[in-house]
């Protein structure tokens, strides 16, 4: 895009994936469940691309045996700039899964988004952006 360029007025909306049978309500509010992978995002408003302020953001995943427990589930609430950065272990691949990182994203005014997060293998580092549809 151009420097002078207008930003986007619309921004597409995360795909959604399944929610998976191990989601918990009410995960603890933490941005670290171990360490290895650290991944970061912006929450934005498909309608507009503005960010959205102190959106939950909860985060599951498989523990390094493949095996889903409470130590590695986790709520992280969104920057005043929509911002959120999560740490973990490296997800495992397990029965035949890629390795991935659940995420359940919820604001006032806007969709539950349900999705799951793709890290490239070996990476470090993620960058997930989560564009929620309003309702």
């Amino acid at each position: 895009m151009p420097a002078n360029a207008a930003p986007p007025k619309t921004c597409k909306p995360t795909a959604a994936d399944s929610l998976g049978p191990f989601y918990e309500p009410n995960a603890p509010v933490r941005t670290n469940v171990g360490a290895g992978h650290v991944l970061t995002g912006t929450v934005r408003s498909a309608a507009t691309c503005r960010v959205i302020p102190r959106a939950r953001v909860e985060l599951w995943l498989a523990g390094r045996d493949g095996e889903y427990a409470d130590a590695f589930r986790a709520t992280v609430i969104a920057s005043r700039a929509g911002a959120y950065r999560f740490e973990s272990h490296f997800p495992p691949p397990y029965q035949g899964r890629p390795s991935h990182i659940h995420i359940r994203v919820s604001a006032p005014g806007f969709r539950t988004l349900v999705t799951q997060y793709y890290p490239a293998a070996g990476r470090a580092q993620g960058r997930f952006e989560l564009v929620l549809r309003r309702r």
